[in-house]
């Protein structure tokens, strides 16, 4: 057993792999999660989750599993109340849910004087649950805590912080980012822009269809979409354990994709100027089944927005209640010095997407995708 502690922030599946190695390993730490248990993102009940009620995963059971504890579940993409039940039950099997501090929102990292890091957070009160109902009233109120490690490891997710693209004018309508968005019923009878094509924008294009009074997509690049089954079989499977060189990989999937899919540009999407792999793919090909059946349709680049007027870079036009932005997340470390990450633009620039070039005791978990690597892989990282 190593005679140092090291500190893991947040309790989703990259501080739970992280929790478990190091348990393997000997070291001893402590993890901090500001909601109330573990599940990060996947906990539609945690106030930062970005879930919604029709969720799943877009990769395989078995390509995303953790190795040592297979999911209890036929379902080739779980929905994510199983994902939250799953991730209960490997903290439980394991012993990790009681070496995390829930309701403890980490709000400073710095150094300590003597080389190590000092964690402040602010954490709500521990109050039996037999206690009286005056006596939880007392003890309300957040309180902080410092303490110090060796170490820090940041795990408090990538897809937490949204990305909100500034617009010409102002739009008079409700407009959204997608992490706001849990129901379908928020769209009943709305007509919707869903700007930005990703995997949630396209999910929640194929919820509106069935709610919304009208649905359209504004996007301006092209995407490669990926059905769930090939073969009969789920689509990341078929070479899985035997995986081929990257060139060649593009190469044989991208004219798979076409003989089963077809050419998303006769939908209405530009074509893609990458090659497959290079950007995520869309892994839901129900948006083009319903392109196919004009219940929603493409529309370019917004210029501006005019009252509930928006208007499109093709001199177009169309009038909406409800604008969706599906612009994704940025990555968002707000206790820490940006300095301490070297950070860079839009990332931290690390040595293996871990480390921070000076090797200073912080590292960063999470920030890596890739085809198949699943939790697996950041158990692994």
């Amino acid at each position: 057993m190593s005679d140092q502690r090291y500190a893991i922030i947040g309790a989703g599946p990259s501080g739970l792999a992280a929790a478990r190695a190091l348990q393997k390993a000997g070291v001893a730490f402590d993890g901090y999660e500001a909601s109330q248990g573990v599940g990060g993102l996947w906990d539609i009940d945690n106030p930062r989750s970005t879930m919604y009620e029709s969720a799943h995963l877009i990769s395989s059971r078995t390509t995303t599993e953790f190795t040592e504890f297979p999911m209890r579940t036929a379902a080739d993409y779980p929905s994510h109340r199983e994902l939250i039940r799953y991730f209960r039950e490997y903290a439980d099997r394991f012993g990790l849910t009681e070496r995390f501090r829930f309701g403890a929102k980490v709000t400073a990292v710095e150094r300590a004087d003597d080389g190590g890091w000092m964690l402040r957070a602010e954490v709500a009160p521990e109050v039996p649950a037999s206690a009286d109902p005056e006596d939880v009233a007392a003890a309300a109120g957040a309180r902080s805590i410092t303490r110090r490690y060796d170490g820090v490891i940041l795990a408090n997710g990538t897809l937490a912080e949204p990305n909100v693209p500034a617009f010409r004018g102002e739009f008079a309508g409700e407009l959204l980012h997608t992490s706001a968005y849990k129901s379908a019923t928020q769209l009943t009878g709305k007509r919707v822009l869903i700007i930005g094509a990703g995997n949630s924008g396209c999910d929640i294009a194929v919820d509106a269809v069935h709610h919304a009074a009208s649905v359209d997509m504004s996007v301006r690049r092209g995407y490669y979409f990926v059905p769930r089954y090939l073969f009969g079989r789920p689509s990341d499977t078929l070479n899985q354990g035997r995986p081929l060189p990257a060139r060649i990989k593009q190469f044989v999937d991208s004219r798979v994709l076409r003989a089963f899919t077809g050419d998303p540009v006769r939908f209405g999407f530009p074509r893609p100027d990458y090659r497959i792999y290079e950007s995520h793919p869309i892994v839901n090909t129900l948006i083009l089944n319903h392109l196919g059946q004009g219940d929603l349709r493409i529309v370019p680049d917004v210029d501006r927005f005019e009252g509930r007027t928006v208007r499109f870079r093709d001199g177009s036009s169309g009038e909406y209640d409800m604008v969706l932005l599906a612009t994704g997340y940025k990555l968002d470390y707000p206790f820490v010095d940006r300095a301490e990450l070297a950070w860079t633009g839009m990332a931290p620039r690390l040595y293996l997407n871990v480390f921070p070039p000076t090797f200073n005791g912080l590292y960063v978990m999470g920030m890596i995708e890739a085809s198949g690597i699943g939790w697996q892989g950041r158990y692994e990282q």
